[in-house]
Order: C-alpha cells, then structure tokens, then sequence
C-alpha cells in the first residue's frame, strides 16, 4: 500500500448539480481506480445550506459533507454498477451568483496532506486558480495535470465589454495555467489555445446511456418503433447555454423543419425567459424542469440537439435536423460503443498523460548535464518569480474583488470550518473575540 502513488482529482462542482465538471471527474475517479494499482481522492466543493438552494435541483440539500458523500457514491453506482474504491475529500466553496458557478475558498491544496501530495488533476484548472492564494500546486505536488473543459473565453464574450473581458481573461488564463500545470490537455479544439497544450478527449459516456442503445438496437431488429418522439435539448438553462441561438434557429427555419416539435429541458435562472421568447416567436416548443439524461423521458426521441453560437454549425444543425426526421437514427457499431465508454476514455487519459512514464521520471535522479541544469534553472525561476507575483495579488482583498472574486472568499468562514472541520484562520479567531 505503501509503494502506491495518490492521485488527487479536483473539480468545481459536484452532484446533484448536473454539470460536466460534477459528473465527469467522478467517473473518471471510478474507472481509473477500478485497477487498484493506485490511490485515488475526489476532491469537491462544499456548499454551505444558502448556496445549495441556489445550485443543487428539485430543492436537495446536505446537512453535512457524508450525507452528500452518501448521495454520490449511490447515484454512480446506480450507473457503473460496481464498488468504487476511491476517497472522497470537501474544499471549502461559495457560489458566485454573477459567474453562475462555484469559486473556491482559500488554499485548497490544503485538504490533501503533504505525504501523499504525488500527483494533482485539476479540471478546469484556470478556474481553480484564478484565485489560488496559498502553496504552489507545483512544490507541493510532483506533477500537476490541468484538464480544460470549458471555452470561458466564449461566455465573457457575451457578456458587457465582452470583447476587452475575454482578451484579458485569455492572458490570466495562460498565466495562471502555465504557473500552476506541468501537462495540460483540451477536451477539444473548441477550446482556449495553452501553450504546449494536447487535444484529447479524455470523456466518456455515462454507461446507462450505452446499455439505452443496446435496448434500442433490439427494438430496432424486432421491428418495433424504437423512436416516437422528434427533438430535445438538455442543458442549464441560461442563456449563455445557447439557448438564444437555438430559438432563433427553429424560428428562421420554421418552414422546413415543419411539424416538428422541440421538447427543452432544464433549471436554471433564465427558464422563464426561455419559455417566454418561445412563446413569443410561436414556436412549437415545450420547455420543462430538468431530469437526469438517463431517464425514461429521453429514451424515445430521435434527435438531440446541441445549440451552437457558429452561423455555419447553425445553418448544418437545421439541415442534419430535416435529414434526420425522415430516417431512423443509425446504432452504433462495437468498435464506436467502445470508443464513447469510460474504459476507453480511460485509456486515452493514461496515454495523454504519459502517466506511468511521469512517475518514472519523477522517481529518477539522473543528473542533468550543466548547459541543460541552467536552462531549466532558469526556467523554473520565471516561473517562482511569476508564482510569486500571482500569490502576492490574490493575497489582497482589493485586488481579489477587482479580479472578480468572491469578497472575503481568502480564507473559510466559520460556517463553513464547522461544517468541514477545519480550525479557524488565525484571522478569523482574532477578529471573531
């Protein structure tokens, strides 16, 4: 046991919130651990009761971090159907209403100790460590993995000054990246551009949804009709989701996409507003409560459809539309049921990664030659340098709101240490007397 390295995965939500960086890294922490060969700690955020009402659906919440523990590992078991052999940690974190996502509190590093600090993935790693103010992920940890999820570039854009928003926040983003990771990986090309940065994708599908074809295929081969119902879409529903985009587009194509209906599902701050401006163009749309995508509700239709901000993507999603509802959708063969599995992403992560390859190098002490040892000297004292200007910045209130952070979001509160455990800041017990 002792000679296992720790892998700690870290995320910026976690379930019932039903969002890629809540389900994603928790079957990736599932199906990398299912070997043994290492040991793994999930690592989440904890809401306080007022943040929980404001994130998590159909009015869930925790009382504590167990019962939410307790939650999860039932809803992934429900969907692997096998005992996962990995731990689960909580970090201390506030939902920010005006980024509509969950900002961690004070150095989250902290909840892995020191002996066991091997390897760290972030994901979504700008988004852990725009705010980071606390020990360098890098010193602590002997390799840092940064997975990006997320274009965020795409969401300020559209936003006030979108485009001044969305130029600085590419070079925050660049930098905090490149100060905190020693490997990073994009989820696809749709992403920020990072320095010495490789696209995989590293995700597979919820298992459910392959054992939901299989049955299709069946009814398919019996000659049953596997298909009844048209298109859906499933998403939070805010507007920065692409909804606007998707109502304009049945809206300028109403005439060929004729009797078609388009079912909406989702919770989030704009649904009353989504469903008024359907209402408003006439459009055949029902908009309703979101649902796990697995359920019963989604196994009929025979299109899903993915909103897109690009007028080229826009104008081939209309014409693939009227396409697609004059045929039976097409099952997939093995070899591509494979390809969309965990095992597969699995895969692809351990090759992207290079991670056995890392462990042996981290375990090496092959001296280096001295033109080599200077260069690398002097690389990795621009980046202490570079550390140490973000450390001292996002060590001051000021700066930190200036920067969009949470207000006094640089240390936990005394809500959130007794719910977590943790002791009190120095600080805060001081100006708690």
């Amino acid at each position: 046991m002792d000679n296992k390295r720790h892998i700690a995965i870290f995320t910026t939500a976690s379930l019932p919130w039903m969002t890629g960086t809540a389900v994603n890294p928790l079957f990736r922490a599932a199906y990398l651990a299912k070997d043994g060969e290492r040991i793994f700690t999930l690592v989440i955020p904890w809401l306080s009761i007022k943040d929980q009402k404001l994130v998590y659906p159909n009015n869930i919440t925790f009382s504590s971090p167990p019962e939410q523990e307790t939650y999860i590992r039932h809803w992934l078991h429900e969907r692997t159907g096998f005992e996962s052999d990995f731990s689960i940690l909580f970090y201390p974190g506030k939902f920010s209403l005006d980024k509509r996502s969950i900002l961690a509190v004070g150095d989250i590093s902290e909840v892995i100790p020191d002996e066991n600090a091997d390897i760290a993935i972030l994901e979504e790693p700008e988004h852990l460590t725009w705010y980071h103010h606390g020990r360098r992920w890098k010193i602590k940890f002997g390799l840092v993995i940064g997975i990006i999820h997320t274009n965020y570039l795409a969401y300020v854009r559209r936003e006030k000054n979108g485009r001044m928003q969305a130029f600085l926040l590419k070079y925050l983003n660049n930098w905090v990246v490149g100060i905190y990771c020693h490997k990073v990986i994009r989820l696809s090309a749709a992403t920020q551009v990072y320095p010495q940065s490789i696209i995989c994708n590293v995700h597979g599908v919820n298992p459910k949804f392959l054992e939901i074809g299989k049955k299709k295929l069946e009814q398919q081969q019996n000659g049953s009709q596997a298909f009844s119902k048209g298109a859906y879409y499933i998403g939070k529903m805010v507007w920065s989701k692409g909804y606007k985009e998707l109502l304009k587009l049945l809206h300028d194509h109403q005439k060929e996409l004729t009797g078609l209906e388009v079912d909406l599902y989702g919770s989030g701050e704009d649904s009353d507003q989504i469903q008024e401006a359907a209402e408003k163009m006439e459009l055949a749309v029902r908009v309703h409560p979101g649902q796990d995508h697995a359920d019963f509700e989604f196994h009929d239709y025979k299109v899903f459809l993915n909103p897109s901000t690009t007028d080229v993507v826009c104008t081939t999603t209309a014409e693939a539309l009227a396409m697609a509802l004059a045929e039976q959708p097409a099952q997939l063969t093995d070899a591509q049921r494979h390809e969309l599995s965990w095992e597969a992403a699995t895969e692809r992560f351990l090759r992207a990664t290079e991670l056995e390859q890392c462990l042996t190098r981290k375990l090496s002490k092959a001296p280096s030659k001295n033109f080599m040892s200077t260069s690398l000297n002097l690389r990795s004292n621009m980046d202490s340098a570079s550390a140490y200007v973000h450390h001292a910045a996002s060590g001051f209130e000021v700066t930190r709101k200036f920067f969009g952070a949470i207000p006094r979001s640089l240390q936990p509160d005394e809500e959130q240490c007794k719910e977590l455990g943790l002791a009190m800041p120095a600080g805060k017990r001081d100006s708690g007397k």
